[in-house]
């Protein structure tokens, strides 16, 4: 029996980062924290590429990882539920793009997401690299790292 397991290792891997400008008090701090975290796990290369809001985070990510350049990707924003059903459109929009991309592509797209009720909420899970706080563009960041080294791994390149 072989076991397969992913690793914390960036050092050979060149990830895509897309963020949703929408929401941008949030999604600045998501993707602060997935920068540095990516920095700190010495990623070999990350490129940041800014879209208009989540609805467009699996398209810009496709593009990104059909040019053959990156290794995975993490998309970051936050959809905060307003007052009309536009919330659930564009949080099953944005979930659903990345899980079919994911399957088209065969490779890894970390999604940093949030979706919340409030502002407050999605701030609390958007705290500044370094604090004490959640950022889940941090984890993002490491899923996507975890992931790429996996898929390296059973695909005989690690």
């Amino acid at each position: 029996m072989r076991t397969f397991e992913s690793n914390l290792s960036a050092g050979q891997l060149r990830v895509a980062v897309v963020a949703a400008r929408f929401n941008q008090e949030v999604a600045r701090k998501l993707v602060d924290g997935c920068l540095e975290r990516l920095s700190k796990l010495g990623c070999a290369e990350v490129d940041l590429l800014w879209v208009p809001g989540a609805f467009e985070l699996p398209l810009a990510a496709r593009a990104a990882l059909e040019t053959g350049r990156y290794d995975a990707a993490v998309v970051l924003g936050a959809v905060i539920r307003g007052e009309t059903s536009h919330f659930d459109y564009v949080c099953r929009a944005a979930t659903d793009g990345v899980i079919e991309l994911q399957a088209a592509l065969g490779l890894p797209v970390a999604f940093g997401v949030l979706t919340t009720d409030t502002l407050d909420q999605a701030l609390a899970r958007a705290a500044a690299p370094g604090s004490s706080g959640l950022n889940k563009g941090v984890e993002a960041a490491e899923v996507a790292v975890e992931m790429a080294n996996l898929l390296a791994a059973l695909r005989g390149r690690d």
